[in-house]
């Protein structure tokens, strides 16, 4: 069964750093796009960022700069790190692996909450 697990959300104050895990099973993963999306209170899931094999990564424009995505394929792990939080980066973190044959998968999602 595939699974994907994210962990690493909580409370931070404005400015501070958190670093989200999330932790695949069930398959090989290391030929799948890792993406973190997010859904912030009364708004629409956005991708936040992806990464290849390759690996290629891409990030939203809110985020570029501060946040960084990486992968550790012997592990099965994708990682999001957060630097510089604001509050409007405040949502439920989830996790997504695609694969072109295999399809899509999301964990439960990891709420990150920015506020003093």
């Amino acid at each position: 069964q595939v699974q994907l697990q994210e962990s690493g959300g909580g409370l931070v104050q404005p400015g501070g750093s958190l670093r989200l895990s999330c932790a695949a099973s069930g398959r090989i993963f290391s030929d799948d796009r890792m993406a973190w999306y997010r859904q912030a209170p009364g708004k629409e899931r956005e991708l936040v960022a992806f990464i290849t094999s390759e690996p290629v990564t891409y990030y939203a424009d809110s985020v570029k700069g501060r946040f960084t995505i990486s992968r550790d394929d012997a592990w099965s792990l994708v990682y999001l790190q957060m630097n510089s939080l604001k509050p409007e980066d405040t949502a439920v973190y989830y996790c997504n692996s695609w694969h072109r044959t295999l399809g899509s998968y999301w964990g439960q999602g990891t709420l990150v909450t920015v506020s003093s």
